[in-house]
């Protein structure tokens, strides 16, 4: 199959679909996509909100609680302990297909009438106000957490330890407003670092230890402010530092400058071949490909680990999973997984789902567990499983959903993006791709008014005392953010 350029028909431009793209398609027999990578991702990332969090109570035990869906959604909201027991059967709200309507529509209405868990959160303890969090304890505000102990008001933190206010960091322990960094140690304000240890406002530095505002070092050792310094010298320097909270900001300030006058690589790879994109490790031919691990022959992944021969994914398992495609928050010893969105561990052979868990064998369904042979929740036998799979494949060829702006979803697209639980401002969408809300609106998306929280500020930033000074009684207080809204 030779390179085709097709007009994506979300946003009109030209993108090009490659033969070796071609040849996944065939691989796991679906069609070749109709909207451009971008959009694709935007979809895709419109399923997934990370950040917003609400208060909820559990319909099945009345339970208060912590969830990312807020009051607008149709379907019930359980609390994680309700959603996984034996309390409800999913299979009770199956239904038989009906060929007089669009197999997306029929899976919209069965999406809204199936319960859903209020956070996904996977064998973690103590970590309630954690979303998409696996593997880890005592979590606080921090998605995207996995395997990892002690981590608060940070996001993608994997394999950490005692982590604040950090960003795709993996490996570290004792580290604080860390950025896109690797096996760092007792560590402040760094970017794009690796191996280094007690060290403060250092970038793109490797092997380094007791360092401060530098920036490409390669394994140093007592710099200051890029001038090498003898131990006591260093010392001498660091004690002359201020510590309340105004020099912290002219020391950040001066971060930036520091930032913005290094020298930079194209990107932020270590051990990858025939790889592009970005804070990537450990890959082999995967491209355009951001904040992965461990991957091998992907392409459009987003968040992922471990993954091989996939496209258009993000966030994907900390477990090996293969031939994934466009699916959000999918793949945790999973296989073969199209179309699909919360949808991981162990599942096989499935298509159009949402929140299923450890089954095989299932298209258009909702909320399953240990399940095989299922189409819209309603069980089947093998055969008639088959049979009625190739209808709805044919049907939503022959009568596709049509959205307002006269998208056409035939067998091959992702979920409509309305069809999400999740407003525009509220998905990962605004996080990547922020928009106004007016041009929310005029691209139809949904929006939300964020909730007007009064409080009663008690301490203003600008006031906040010398760390060493700071006692348990700053829990009482109520601080004003220095960004005023």
């Amino acid at each position: 199959m030779n390179q085709e350029i097709k007009i994506c028909q979300n946003c009109k431009k030209n993108f090009t679909i490659e033969p070796e793209d071609f040849k996944f398609y065939k691989k796991i027999s679906v069609p070749p996509p109709t909207w451009c990578p971008e959009c694709r991702m935007k979809r895709r990332m419109l399923f997934r909100n990370e950040f917003n969090m609400y208060k909820y109570t559990c319909l099945l035990c009345g339970k208060e609680g912590i969830s990312h869906f807020s009051k607008t959604v149709k379907f019930p909201v359980y609390c994680n302990e309700c959603w996984w027991s034996d309390k409800w059967n999913p299979l009770d709200y199956g239904r038989e297909f009906d060929s007089s309507k669009s197999f997306f529509d029929q899976w919209k209405e069965l999406s809204d009438a199936v319960p859903r868990p209020s956070i996904e959160a996977y064998q973690n303890e103590n970590s309630p106000y954690s979303d998409y969090t696996w593997f880890s304890k005592n979590v606080y505000l921090s998605p995207s957490t996995i395997s990892s102990d002690n981590v608060s008001y940070s996001k993608g933190a994997w394999s950490c330890r005692d982590t604040f206010d950090s960003m795709v960091v993996q490996d570290c322990e004792s580290v604080y407003e860390v950025l896109d960094s690797e096996h760092c140690v007792n560590c402040k304000w760094i970017s794009e670092c690796k191996d280094c240890l007690d060290s403060s406002y250092i970038f793109d530095c490797r092997n380094c230890s007791d360092c401060f505002m530098s920036s490409n070092l390669r394994n140093k050792k007592f710099v200051f402010r890029n001038k090498q310094l003898t131990k006591e010298e260093y010392r001498t320097k660091l004690s002359a530092e201020g510590r309340d909270y105004r020099a912290q900001r002219k020391l950040l300030l001066e971060y930036a400058h520091l930032r913005e006058s290094s020298l930079h690589r194209y990107a932020n790879m270590v051990k990858c071949t025939n790889s592009s994109g970005n804070n990537l490790s450990n890959c082999k031919n995967s491209i355009n490909c951001f904040n992965s691990a461990d991957c091998e022959d992907v392409k459009y992944l987003v968040q992922a680990s471990h993954g091989k021969d996939m496209q258009d994914m993000y966030g994907v398992g900390d477990e090996p999973s293969s031939l994934l495609y466009e699916g959000v928050n999918v793949g945790y010893l999973d296989a073969n997984v199209y179309f699909s969105s919360n949808t991981f561990e162990n599942n096989a052979r499935v298509q159009y789902c949402d929140y299923c868990r450890t089954s095989q064998d299932l298209f258009g369904c909702v909320g399953l567990r240990k399940k095989q042979y299922c189409i819209l929740n309603k069980q089947y036998t093998k055969e008639s499983f088959d049979k009625l799979r190739t209808k709805i494949i044919q049907h939503m060829d022959e009568m596709p959903y049509v959205d307002a702006k006269r998208r056409v979803y035939k067998y091959g697209e992702f979920f409509p993006w309305e069809f999400s639980p999740f407003a525009y401002n509220e998905a990962m969408t605004q996080f990547y791709f922020p928009i106004k809300k007016e041009e929310a609106i005029n691209f139809q998306y949904k929006w939300l008014e964020p909730e007007k929280r009064n409080y009663k500020i008690t301490l203003d930033s600008s006031d906040l005392p010398n760390y060493e000074e700071i006692d348990e009684d700053i829990l009482k207080e109520i601080i004003g953010c220095e960004k005023k809204l």
